[in-house]
Formats: structure tokens, sequence, C-alpha cells
């Protein structure tokens, strides 16, 4: 069956408008996706008729709230084909669940003379807590080098694994280049060394199916406002017998069994990382997204939002003056480009002038930006809702940058 796109967007209010009196063509749905109606409409009910901290309340709207608040995760859990419900942990988005394995898991089973890897296309978000547990540890941080293409040196990483290697982080879909990392194979090598693994899934989920058991990850993380879902929340998924021996790493309510001024006891997964009150219409509002992903047919998506990138592609290579960065033989919802004597940020601002919202600058991944010695790109990123005329507007648009450049 066709992908219905027409009947996709129609779940989409924020699309039909006009930006500069030109109709709106989004095309950064790599920093953000945007909201279907139902998603809107969960969020809106939960404060409309059920507004109430979850957990141990004594009356109705508690309860209905805590049965949202927990149906949301086994709808994660089916989303991710997590083993375990307990395994669903709820944080503020993907940069919390890795600064949360790199406390947790950092304290407890990284050293001095241990080594971590990450690659050289990771965001910041996947940079900067493993500098810091280096710093804290006295652990070695080694990077994956990535080519000219932008994929990674699979030889090197090879090379790089050895027994004190305890932990690889790396993307599974980059923000900044859109790359299709190998991250099977990657786990799979990881793990023959004793290594644990953690795949940033970010980019991903909103675009192929995840198994996290099919994979073997040990730990995968994504946010909700990156798969049609509210901002502010994400989860943390881990493999239940490693979550069991970490530790908590933010103190105070929800998160206890017994507090007394002789010690404290801590409640069991996946409770004990989450405390203080939840973002509780984010977790409604990120389970309806999912939901509203899972009803699709996710291989007719897939294979749509194939033929889209391959048409960008296309029609990259056609316009004079712009280069591609990025281009890995396995790709997902990027094109980031170049005009010859253009700064992104000027190219951005122009484009958004005809209506069409990309988005410019280093995309928190100055490293690899550093590596290609440039100071940013102008990135196109698409999403289910996206069409061909989308991708002709913005060329359209890119000739009128050129003209007036």
């Amino acid at each position: 069956m066709a992908f219905d796109v027409a009947a996709i967007r129609e779940q989409f209010p924020i699309l039909h408008q006009q930006v500069h009196d030109k109709p709106l063509v989004y095309l950064d749905n790599g920093a953000t996706t945007q909201k279907p109606q139902s998603v809107i409409d969960a969020v809106n009910h939960y404060y409309t008729m059920d507004n109430s901290n979850v957990h141990r309340g004594a009356h109705a709207l508690a309860d209905r709230a805590t049965i949202g608040f927990e149906n949301a995760r086994k709808t994660v859990q089916t989303f991710l084909n997590a083993q375990h419900i307990e395994e669903i942990i709820w944080t503020r988005g993907t940069t919390e669940s890795i600064n949360i394995v790199a406390q947790s898991f950092g304290a407890g089973f990284i050293n001095a003379g241990d080594e971590i890897i990450i690659s050289a296309m990771e965001h910041h978000a996947n940079i900067v807590p493993w500098q810091m547990l280096c710093e804290r540890s006295g652990a070695t941080l080694k990077v994956i080098p990535v080519s000219d293409a932008g994929e990674l040196d699979m030889d090197a990483f090879s090379d790089m694994l050895n027994s004190k290697v305890k932990l690889v982080s790396v993307v599974h879909v980059s923000n900044a280049l859109g790359t299709v990392n190998p991250v099977e194979q990657i786990i799979e090598q990881s793990h023959a060394v004793g290594a644990k693994v953690l795949i940033d899934g970010a980019q991903a989920v909103a675009h192929f199916e995840v198994d996290v058991q099919a994979l073997d990850a040990d730990f995968y993380v994504f946010s909700a406002h990156k798969v049609f879902g509210p901002t502010g929340i994400g989860c943390l998924y881990g493999k239940k017998a490693l979550l069991d021996q970490m530790s908590p790493v933010q103190g105070g309510g929800e998160m206890i069994e017994k507090v007394s001024f002789a010690g404290t006891t801590y409640q069991g997964l996946p409770f004990k990382f989450e405390s203080g009150t939840p973002n509780i219409s984010g977790v409604i509002g990120f389970g309806e997204a999912l939901k509203f992903v899972m009803s699709l047919d996710r291989k007719a998506m897939l294979a749509y939002e194939e033929s889209l990138l391959a048409y960008a592609h296309e029609k990259a290579q056609q316009c004079e003056g712009l280069r591609v960065v990025g281009t890995a033989s396995k790709k997902a919802g990027v094109l980031s480009f170049l005009l010859d004597g253009a700064h992104p940020a000027d190219v951005g601002m122009l484009l958004d002038q005809q209506g069409v919202a990309v988005r410019t600058g280093h995309h928190c991944a100055m490293p690899i930006m550093d590596q290609f010695k440039i100071p940013g790109t102008a990135r196109a990123s698409f999403s289910i809702y996206n069409t061909k005329a989308d991708v002709d507007a913005l060329f359209t648009a890119i000739e009128k940058v050129k003209m007036f450049l």
C-alpha cells in the first residue's frame, strides 16, 4: 500500500500556515518534529480532565493520571521491544539520558586506565559527558575517525578495541550528516571484548524501527520531540541487569523506599532513577506520539522517506555551486549543504524569507565541522509529512538565494 502523505499532513495543524506571506515549508525536523493532533489532544486532555500527581494518590484524578503515565511506559517498551517494562526510564531527553549513564554507570564501572570510545561525528551531548567522566575517573577517551564521505572508519574502530575498553557510545544516525551507522556490528565487536554499548537513537527512531533486543544494545536513548512528541521528555532504555547494578544520580521524592536520618533505601527500577514530580503531560504525549508512529506502515514510511531523500540529493547534484556535506552510502533524513561564497547563516535567513525553514550552524557537532574545515552547514531535514513539492520549494528558494548573494 502506498504511503499517503496527504493524509499524514492533515494530522499536523502547524503545517497549514504562512510564514512571511509564503506557505510554510518545514525542513527542520532534525531539530524537532511537529506534533499530530492526537498528541496535542492527549496533552490537552490530561490538563483538562486528569491533572494530578502520579502514584500514591487517593482520588480518581490521581488514578487516571497514573494509569496514563504507566501506560505510556508500556507503549515505549513495545516501541523498542524491550524485554522488561522497568528497563524504560523517563528522562528530560537524550542529553539527560546520556548524562545519567555517564554518572551512574561511570561511577560504578569506569576506573583509571579504562577506555571509552565515541566517534568523530557525535553530537556534543555524546561527547561532553564522557569527557567529564574521563576527568573524574582517569579513563581515556578515544575517537573513531570519520571519512570525508561521513562514514565511520570501521577498521580503525576494530583496531581500537581491547580489554581496556569499558564503554562504546555512538550515534545511530548523525544529526549533522545523516549517516546511518552500522550499530549492529559496533555492538557485536564491542561485546566481544567485554565493553558495554550506548546508542544515541535521537535521530533514528522517527525514521525506522528499532528493536533493542535484536540490537543487543546495553543502553539506547532518545527524545520524544524528535519523534512527534512533546519537548522536555525522553527515555533511557537499559538492560535490567545493568540498571540494577547502577546507583541513582539524584535523590529526593519518588525514588525512595524508606528515608530516615540513619540512612535511606531506594526504590527498585524504574523509579530509583526518577526523582521528583515527573513531566506527566509530556510522558502522556510521548506515549501518544509513539502510538501514532506505530499505527503507520513502517516499511512504507521508510521507503517513502528514502525516496524523498534520494530526490533531494538528485536536485542537489543539479544545483550549481551547492556542495553536499555528508555523502555516506546509507543516510536518513538529512541533506546538509553549503553554497559557494555564502555563509550558512545568511542562506538560512534568506530561505526563511521565502517560507522555507532549515537549521544552520554547527548542529552541536563542532568536531566534525572542524574536521571538514567549515563553520557549519545549512541543514534540510525531512520527515513523513514532507513532500517532493517541499523539496522543489527548497531548491527554488536556493536559486533565489544564489541570485541575491
